[in-house]
């Protein structure tokens, strides 16, 4: 193992925080000011150098083996983009602390060295702001010397103290597999975008903001403005909707797009409020736009795509977007051409597989829901067959507009879902239903799969259990994934090793109103954003989805073995692979996708992939 740390110029403006990972390494003010390197048997060796002088001095290091830094992404991007050095496998301090600590805590080195008690991190790095590397006299670079070999020894260190505490942890080198496999979709970076495509985007993105203000002929600003657009609707005859603030508890402008009266606008009867809402939404999204000319910014910077993805993103383990640049939420609905202008290099095929309900596999396989189980393991269509339930009717005689209820209720319904909601959800997706109706549906999913909603309650009474510290033992079978409570992080253990944390799991007192559960304890967590509350189905909720997060992790370490692994997206994973090989890959992805891990015996698992030379 080599444990690494890069010094780098940094001013108020040209410093990470202010731009991307990727902006900064590949920007035009880039500068190493110095560096420091450990290798397992030796001391730390700092050197600081012109580009050159710094390149030889790094490459008198072996590099087919493991980098070690904090915050690995940034120290093995510069190894390879500015230095052409690619080591065997890389690790980050930061990454395992999420693991080993959970999500709720600070994983900064200083942070971290504290409550590991390995040592104190310096702070020298404060006087180098706006000093290049000739600015620094002798002492000045001599005192930088020293807090870097002290980052490289605090990194080092708490890397070994995390590992050994992880002794017994059968997950570790799981999650250590997983986390070199997220860190090479940066660092080693093997799609590339499409520029003129993206160009072409922007173009047309532009004009068509343009075309539709010519069309309602108003200014930009009559419509990103709430009390100037509310203005707008008075002309023309519409009472502007209104809502209760939750924030000050003032009437406001109901203008969200989850304001359901004013997206209803959309249809209507005055055809001048239609184009205005149709300028008003097109103006506010401007998502598509922003990352469209994102793209085309970095596409100049170089023309492969770093994949940012932060590991253990959420406290079940999922991944999330990190970097300004969130690929787990491309635009795809209005337009599948920012996930088109994402190829493959020459001679390469996307192969994009997607692994099918798996959530709601593992809900039934862990809930014990046999006869669930057996039909997702015969591939029958599940969404037909709780249609039939709720129409009554044979599995032939299902409609296409019965079956999309059928399979609204399966993955929606899962977890505890309320008639109310319920009935929202659905007329979001432009079916309206009655209250009552809405009550009979969710009535017919729990009484069609009672094991599922016996599951739920499962998991209540174990929370309850690790609140009372033990003492409330009404706990039963926590599911066929031997899921295992865990007093020391009050919370639930995965067969990997992968814990859910509740901290300061405790019992409080809710308004009126709130008091879903009046014959159960109300149970709240701490997080970083404040306390959340928790109960039985939420808590399914958690363990299917961190479940499902290790299979499709084992799903990505198996196919690695063979192809590139350039990016997962949820339950997706996308792969490059030789253009003339992929058939044989794509067959040999859908094996992996559809083989339960050891953990995960009997979980009927199955996928859908297709080859083109883009994402999208």
């Amino acid at each position: 193992m080599i444990t690494i740390d890069f010094e780098t110029y940094y001013s108020k403006k040209y410093k990470l925080g202010k731009l991307t990972t990727e902006e900064y390494i590949r920007g035009d003010m880039f500068e190493v000011v110095g560096v420091a390197v450990k290798s397992s048997s030796s001391q730390p060796q700092w050197f600081s150098g012109t580009h050159e002088q710094t390149k030889e001095f790094l490459h008198s290091f072996t590099w087919d083996e493991t980098l070690l830094a904090h915050n690995t992404r940034f120290d093995g991007a510069i190894l390879n983009w500015v230095f052409g050095i690619k080591p065997k496998r890389f690790v980050d301090t930061m990454l395992l602390s999420s693991y080993v600590f959970g999500t709720n805590v600070s994983h900064s080195l200083a942070n971290l060295s504290l409550r590991l008690g390995i040592g104190k991190k310096g702070t020298e790095v404060e006087d180098a702001l706006g000093k290049h590397r000739e600015d620094f006299t002798d002492e000045e670079l001599k005192a930088y010397s020293g807090y870097c070999v002290n980052d490289v020894n605090l990194t080092y260190n708490a890397w070994h103290k995390m590992v050994k505490m992880l002794e017994g942890d059968k997950g570790m080198r799981f999650e250590i597999n997983l986390m070199d496999l997220t860190l090479k979709m940066f660092i080693d970076p093997v799609l590339e975008f499409d520029v003129d495509l993206l160009k072409g985007h922007s173009t047309n993105l532009k004009e068509k903001k343009k075309q539709l203000l010519e069309k309602v002929g108003v200014d930009k600003e009559d419509l990103m403005s709430n009390p100037k657009f509310a203005e707008l609707l008075k002309e023309n005859g519409v009472t502007p909707p209104t809502k209760i603030s939750k924030t000050t508890g003032k009437e406001t402008l109901a203008f969200a797009k989850s304001d359901t009266e004013f997206m209803d606008l959309q249809n209507h009867a005055n055809p001048k409020i239609v184009d205005l809402m149709s300028a008003r939404l097109g103006f506010k999204s401007t998502l598509e736009e922003t990352r469209t000319d994102r793209f085309i910014d970095m596409a100049k910077r170089d023309s492969k795509v770093p994949i940012s993805l932060k590991y253990f993103a959420a406290h079940t383990g999922r991944w999330g977007g990190d970097d300004k640049v969130n690929f787990q939420n491309l635009p795809s609905r209005s337009s599948n051409v920012i996930k088109k202008s994402i190829i493959a290099p020459d001679g390469h095929v996307v192969i994009d597989v997607d692994s099918s309900q798996i959530e709601a596999r593992v809900l039934a396989w862990l809930s014990g829901q046999k006869d669930l189980v057996r039909q997702f393991k015969n591939k029958e269509d599940v969404y037909k067959i709780m249609a039939s339930r709720i129409y009554n009717k044979s599995v032939d005689e299902v409609t296409s507009e019965e079956r999309f209820l059928g399979k609204t209720i399966i993955l929606g319904c899962g977890y505890g879902m309320g008639y109310a909601r319920f009935q929202q959800q659905v007329m979001q997706s432009g079916t309206n239903i009655s209250e009552d109706e809405s009550k009979r549906l969710i009535e017919v999913y729990r009484s069609t799969y009672p094991k599922i909603q016996q599951y739920w309650y499962s998991y209540g009474s174990a929370l309850e259990s690790l609140e009372s510290d033990g003492v409330y033992t009404n706990v039963v079978n926590l599911g066929n994934g031997v899921i295992h409570m865990d007093y020391g992080c009050n919370g639930f253990r995965l067969p990997t090793g992968l814990r859910i944390r509740y901290p300061e799991l405790s019992e409080y007192m809710p308004l009126h109103d709130d008091n879903k559960f009046p014959n159960k304890k109300n149970l709240r967590y701490m997080t970083m954003k404040g306390w959340e509350r928790i109960y039985g189905a939420r808590a399914v909720e958690n363990v299917t989805q961190a479940f499902a997060r290790c299979v499709i992790g084992h799903q990505m370490l198996k196919i690695s073995l063979r192809y590139k692994v350039a990016m997962t997206v949820h339950d997706s994973i996308v792969c490059v692979v030789p253009e003339k090989k992929s058939l044989e890959a794509q067959e040999y992805i859908e094996s992996c996708m559809r083989t339960s891990p050891e953990w995960a015996k009997g979980l009927p698992l199955d996928c859908e992939s297709k080859i083109g030379k883009s994402y999208g």
